[in-house]
């Protein structure tokens, strides 16, 4: 209770003020409390979790070192990732500059255009990847085209928001300037807009194609190609040495990427 009472504090000239009442263990409470909710919805118990929690190592054990006879499987499904990942980003980007101008209030005036372009991004951006992909394998089969149609809608939800949240905290008087001066409102964006948004809109597309190169490697679960579709399968059959060298090539691969991603938004900044 003392946690809960108010501090008063004497000032220098004699006057004393009452300190506002912490809110910090009401929050820790709730805390605690929503976490042994969230336990017992979940059937989580820590015996099962102390008893059994030795098993990861043990398979972790067994994945390395990893069998590098199964390299030659491995290259084909990496190619197939990165060629997901980067057509699917690259096309993604692209079109998500329309619809963030759409959905920019600064540069469409129409309230009912900007709310149905807004309310677009949203109802993509809460598509997990994964779902979207499973919904495309059953339209286009399986295959590598499936993951690519997954990243790409994310990748519109993705950069679109950001887009067009950026365009939005401009300021906009060069764009009204031009736009009085007689160029067309396309014309005004190309010289005012895209040379403010321009360096944060590449940073944000190479940074959304660093995490689609990692949601692209598990899509292979629901059959949309690339490095998942291998990973189930040596899951699957128990082989973990050859799961360790996928998890080394797309570690790898990753990391690679990941270096030569913050090299160039360094540069764009």
């Amino acid at each position: 209770m003392i946690m809960l009472k108010s501090k008063v504090i004497t000032l220098p000239n004699g006057k004393t003020v009452t300190e506002k009442r912490s809110n910090l263990p009401f929050v820790i409470l709730l805390v605690l409390i929503f976490t042994v909710i969230a336990m017992r919805v979940t059937d989580f118990e820590f015996s099962v979790l102390v008893s059994r929690g030795h098993q990861f190592f043990v398979i972790l054990k067994d994945m390395f070192p990893p069998d590098t006879d199964f390299l030659t499987r491995v290259w084909q499904p990496l190619f197939d990732t990165i060629k997901m990942s980067l057509l699917g980003s690259l096309a993604g980007a692209i079109v998500a500059i329309p619809l963030a101008i759409l959905a920019s209030s600064t540069i469409i005036k129409s309230k009912i255009i900007n709310a149905i372009f807004k309310l677009l991004l949203s109802i993509l951006r809460t598509l997990p990847t994964i779902v979207t992909a499973l919904i495309a394998t059953f339209i286009f089969g399986l295959g590598t085209m499936a993951g690519t149609l997954a990243i790409f809608i994310f990748t519109i939800a993705y950069v679109g928001k950001l887009t067009y949240e950026q365009i939005e905290s401009l300021n906009m008087q060069t764009f009204e300037a031009l736009e009085s001066m007689g160029l067309s409102k396309l014309q005004a964006f190309r010289y005012a807009v895209i040379p403010e948004i321009l360096p944060t809109f590449l940073s944000t597309s190479i940074f959304n194609f660093e995490g689609n190169l990692r949601y692209a490697s598990i899509l292979g679960y629901v059959g949309a190609g690339g490095l998942g579709i291998i990973l189930n399968e040596q899951l699957g059959w128990r082989e973990y040495g050859n799961v360790g060298m996928i998890l080394v090539v797309l570690v790898i691969t990753v990391g690679l990427i990941e270096i030569i991603s913050e090299y160039c938004r360094k540069k764009l900044q």
